[in-house]
């Protein structure tokens, strides 16, 4: 059974559903079913290569044209969220750049596994993406800074750095990226099990495991989710 997760490495709650779905996971029995893809998805495609100026907060305040103070609540509530999940934020530290790059690495993981892989190679680079961009204030759209990350992923750099100059991997970021426009999917993170079904948004880890065991009982039964 295939489990397809589109994702922003910008997105706290998708690194939020990281954390809940590795839950769920623990919990199902036949979790070693289940093959995991993470797919790309960007909130802004447009969003500069060079970080944007001002604080996240101010940056909040001026996309949704809302005061510092309602800007700033938000923020909790989401680092609220993630603590509650384990995880910790620095809204303050985040640099908002364009993401492209970094879900190159992302495709860069998956091919260094190959097709008989089991996907730890890519879930390694999603972690340390979404570490690196909420807790250090890394910028993702640096090169050396994701050749560098490759690395602590334990993926070779220097082939890293060759992808990225050679430019591998975009046209797959292309693909589904128009892909998750085709699968209506609105926004992320967005978990597609066996291609039937569909659980949107950092959902609590109980809700995705209802979904994971309905996805197998669709699959016994003769249905399309596996």
């Amino acid at each position: 059974m295939e489990v397809e997760i589109f994702s922003d490495v910008a997105c706290p709650f998708c690194y939020i559903g990281k954390r809940h779905f590795e839950r769920a996971l623990a919990e199902f029995p036949q979790a070693d079913e289940v093959a995991v893809t993470w797919r790309s998805f960007q909130l802004d495609p447009a969003a500069p290569a060079e970080p944007k100026e001002g604080g996240t907060y101010a940056r909040l305040a001026s996309k949704y044209g809302i005061s510092l103070d309602e800007a700033e609540a938000m923020g909790n509530r989401v680092t609220d969220m993630a603590e509650a999940a384990g995880l910790g934020m620095d809204f303050e530290a985040v640099l908002s750049v364009n993401t492209f790059d970094a879900h190159r690495m992302i495709h860069f993981a998956r091919a260094a596994e190959g097709q008989q892989g089991t996907g730890q190679a890519q879930n390694r680079m999603v972690e340390v993406l979404f570490d690196s961009y909420f807790t250090a204030g890394e910028n993702l759209a640096d090169r050396d800074t994701l050749v560098r990350l490759a690395g602590e992923a334990g993926l070779d750099p220097e082939s890293a750095r060759v992808a990225l100059d050679a430019g591998q991997f975009e046209e797959d970021v292309r693909a589904e990226l128009s892909e998750a426009m085709e699968l209506g999917l609105n926004g992320v993170p967005a978990f597609v099990i066996g291609r039937s079904l569909l659980v949107s948004g950092a959902q609590p880890p109980e809700a995705i495991l209802g979904a994971l065991q309905q996805a197998r009982e669709s699959a016994l039964a003769g249905g399309s989710a596996g």
